[in-house]
């Protein structure tokens, strides 16, 4: 089971998916270039977008031609993401769970999960993942994280980290690709890193911190973190703007043949 388990992963969202949609970052092209090549991914490619919240990766995804489906169990992220793609066909959004997706055997060229997979049970997720990728299919686990070699985004995630569950929560995101990578049902697994930023003013650094699962939710605690979070702004702003710094990791893993 995972560390995160009796959390609720699916309702800790409900409630937060515009300021979730406004202020979270999407991805670097560099990742998409080197999935698109790694994985052979051509343009009638299908990638399946599982726990896809409001559709910040499935959306950019299917900026590359792919056919996109998103995978999404909380209601409110689910619409979210239906409103922002109306009327296009691409992305299509289904509700599911990680581990029961309710799609058919073999349907995806790629299975992703982008800020998501530390919220899934690990071991009946990757078995789903099996299930319904096509026989060479790929499986692509996304996080950004935080750089804090750079100042401004270390004095950021001083905040951040300040609340209840952040360390539980960030500790076990951080090494939870590594069910991949040790999957037997899955081979030529590896890890890569990429760089990527985001430039967010005043408000959307405080957005961006609110936007967290482990954010504060009672109103005093709320403002002091505001508060907070506009010192950092004022001390590293320039032209009314702060960069964050990722480091974007990419855990990689192909489908093996069934016995």
């Amino acid at each position: 089971m995972t560390e995160l388990t009796g959390m609720d992963p699916t309702g800790r969202f409900t409630g937060m998916a515009e300021v979730y949609d406004r202020n979270r970052p999407n991805y670097p092209a560099a990742a998409l270039d080197h999935l698109a090549t790694h994985c052979a991914l051509g343009p009638a490619a299908v990638v399946v977008d599982v726990g896809c919240g409001t559709g910040i990766s499935t959306r950019q995804f299917a900026q590359q031609g792919w056919q996109l489906i998103g995978v999404e169990p909380n209601a409110d992220m689910r619409r979210q993401a239906e409103q922002l793609s109306a009327p296009a066909a691409n992305p299509s959004y289904r509700a599911g769970q990680a581990e029961a997706t309710g799609l058919p055997d073999g349907t995806a060229d790629l299975v992703l999960a982008a800020q998501a997979f530390h919220w899934f049970e690990p071991v009946a997720t990757l078995r789903e993942f099996h299930r319904i990728l096509k026989p060479t299919g790929w499986v692509a686990l996304l996080w950004n994280e935080r750089d804090e070699a750079d100042p401004c985004t270390a004095a950021y995630g001083q905040v951040v980290r300040s609340t209840s569950d952040a360390a539980r929560i960030e500790t076990t995101r951080h090494r939870s690709g590594d069910a991949l990578l040790e999957c037997a049902d899955f081979q030529k697994a590896e890890r890569v890193w990429f760089s990527h930023e985001q430039t967010l003013d005043e408000a959307g650094l405080i957005g961006r911190a609110l936007s967290v699962s482990y954010a504060p939710r009672q109103a005093d605690e709320i403002e002091r973190h505001k508060a907070r979070l506009r010192e950092v702004f004022a001390r590293f702003q320039q032209g009314g703007a702060v960069v964050l710094r990722y480091r974007t990791l990419l855990v990689l893993g192909q489908r093996k043949a069934t016995p």
